[in-house]
């Protein structure tokens, strides 16, 4: 049921239960009989990122499993599923990897589907840390411009966006990878991004756009509307982790919707951006 892949030894697949039998792609980092945690990236991304917290996953006795979502990478496309469908991706990597409860932490765009998955799957998630996530579009007053103008064209033209998507990667494949850190970072892109940190998320948008730029025209589009994600439902423990200098989610959307959460908590990165945000605070969820 599990095959490695000769490109890299750390890949597996799942087939996600179906009439098509849906391939979900993984990879596994840190120990292989750690604390289970299932890491979600963001909006494009792909389970590369997660090497980013190799050896904090190793340290701390942590077992990482990082999927890739559809559309993304090696996985397969799934151009109708819905934010609601996000338990699916988890639920198949967790039964894969033999599994039955885990942390979730999320990533960015990665958080719709994070609690989709605690909503649906109440007895598989024990907590949900939210890491410089995307919020509920009812609690942004002014949402950023890219993410504002992406969501847009991924609602009402799909094919260009695909395009767009092709042609940042064409890009990015061929520039130093401060051009894609500048993404996610305020400032100078390498003033606190290691060379190797900015390596792997220059490789994780590499990956995400490799085959298939479904997932990333999906989910620009899902995350810009209703989510349809009942958050009563959600019993497990939500932490969020967010920068106080983050412009691709500024954290006054972050703040109204973790007040409607009665059960969330707010941690609070002074002077942190998008990728610092992730860079900061996975290591200590990691060693919580």
């Amino acid at each position: 049921m599990s095959e490695r892949s000769s490109a890299r030894e750390d890949v597996r697949f799942a087939t996600m239960e179906g009439d098509d039998d849906r391939r979900v792609a993984y990879a596994e980092y840190g120990t292989e009989t750690g604390s289970p945690v299932v890491f979600l990236h963001g909006t494009p991304g792909s389970r590369r990122l997660a090497e980013l917290f190799e050896s904090s996953a190793r340290d701390n006795g942590v077992r990482l499993l990082a999927p890739d979502r559809p559309g993304y990478g090696r996985s397969d496309p799934w151009p109708d599923r819905s934010i609601r469908d996000g338990d699916q991706t988890v639920s198949t990597v967790l039964d894969h990897a033999g599994i039955d409860t885990a942390r979730l932490v999320a990533f960015s765009g990665g958080a719709p589907y994070a609690f989709a998955a605690a909503t649906t799957l109440p007895s598989r998630i024990d907590r949900l840390d939210v890491v410089a996530g995307a919020t509920p579009p009812e609690y942004i007053n002014d949402p950023p411009a890219v993410p504002r103008i992406l969501g847009r064209i991924g609602s009402t033209a799909p094919p260009v966006l695909a395009a767009l998507f092709r042609t940042q990667r064409w890009v990015a494949e061929r520039r130093d990878p401060s051009f894609v850190v500048a993404q996610y970072t305020t400032g100078d892109p390498t003033a606190a991004v290691s060379d190797r940190a900015a390596e792997i998320v220059r490789a994780d948008l590499l990956e995400a756009l490799d085959r298939h730029r479904s997932g990333a025209v999906t989910e620009f589009g899902q995350i810009a509307s209703d989510w349809n994600v009942d958050f009563d439902a959600i019993d497990a423990p939500v932490r969020f982790w967010h920068g106080d200098d983050d412009a691709n989610v500024p954290i006054e959307s972050v703040r109204r919707f973790e007040a409607s959460l009665p059960a969330a908590r707010l941690e609070v990165l002074d002077g942190a951006d998008h990728l610092g945000t992730l860079l900061r605070s996975v290591p200590a969820i990691l060693s919580d």
